[in-house]
């Protein structure tokens, strides 16, 4: 069986599952056997060489599904090389990405076995359009204009990067 490479996220919007897909997408035309689905459907990693996270940071904390996904397959992620990626920012803002590298670490020390052997904060969009209720009712929310702060160059760079730096003798 070949290797194989499982690109999974966790979202709420659905901005992380689009950045998800194309790094897929970038791994697959690298020529590497990809798997992507979502971390709630995820139930074993045993079929998988490496494995790519997505999350983003929500109120300066990783989403839910990340951190039960990190929690409930610690063994099999501590055996394999992982990336991960976490969009934060919502403005091409270089304090906004600081402080999203300063909360992904803060996050990250809650498990303090997983060490990623790539691991990138991206920009992230805000759509008050997309929120659900009790966001979709607060007044300040809804005046934030929309923006997306996701650099597509910059992600499909660091998908570029994943295969020598998922490889098991550069990351164990």
């Amino acid at each position: 069986m070949p290797a194989t490479l499982l690109v999974t996220w966790a979202t709420r919007y659905g901005s992380t599952e689009e950045v998800a897909h194309a790094i897929a997408d970038d791994l697959l035309r690298q020529g590497l056997a990809v798997n992507a689905q979502p971390m709630r459907e995820v139930r074993s990693l045993e079929r998988y060489n490496a494995i790519v996270l997505g999350c983003a940071l929500y109120m300066g904390r990783l989403h839910k599904d990340a951190r039960h996904f990190l929690a409930s397959h610690r063994a099999e992620l501590m055996q394999r090389p992982v990336a991960l990626f976490v969009l934060g920012p919502i403005h091409a803002d270089a304090k906004e990405f600081a402080e999203a590298e300063k909360q992904m670490k803060k996050e990250l020390a809650k498990f303090p076995w997983f060490s990623p052997a790539s691991q990138q904060v991206i920009g992230g969009r805000f759509d008050p359009e997309r929120f659900g209720f009790p966001f979709n009712i607060l007044p300040a929310l809804r005046k934030i204009p929309a923006n997306d702060a996701r650099d597509w160059t910059a992600i499909h760079s660091w998908a570029g990067n994943l295969p020598s730096a998922l490889r098991p003798s550069a990351t164990r």
